[in-house]
């Protein structure tokens, strides 16, 4: 099981952090993603986190003002997300990753979600 919290409603340049709980699996054993989906859009990878945490890969569009970690002993990601843009505004999920984080082949359990809304 997977479960999104910390989203919200925040001004443009503003930052929130996300996190998400795991459960019901070995999460250290699991790469992890991050995807977002807009009104109207499909959904986007944001970024994704090796199961030891010491690689992550981001999108073009959030690298450089979102931070993906992870702590494994309490079996929890979080996106950190600062400078934020209107254009973010999205559904925030946590999803397992299929494959391996160099090699990644989707995911196959994602969360509920966050809503994330950025706006003056």
């Amino acid at each position: 099981q997977l479960v999104e919290c910390g989203g919200g409603l925040v001004q443009p340049g503003g930052s929130l952090s996300l996190s998400c709980a795991a459960s019901g699996f070995t999460f250290s054993n699991w790469a992890m993603t991050w995807v977002r989906q807009a009104p109207g859009k499909g959904v986007e990878f944001v970024s994704r986190i090796n199961g030891g945490g010491g690689s992550t890969t981001y999108a073009d569009f959030v690298k450089g003002r979102f931070t993906m970690s992870r702590d494994n002993a309490k079996n929890t990601l979080y996106l950190q997300m600062n400078s934020l843009k209107p254009e973010d505004t999205a559904v925030y999920y946590c999803a397992r990753t299929v494959g391996t984080f160099v090699s990644p082949q989707g995911y196959d359990y994602r969360g509920p979600g966050t809503q994330v809304t950025v706006s003056s």
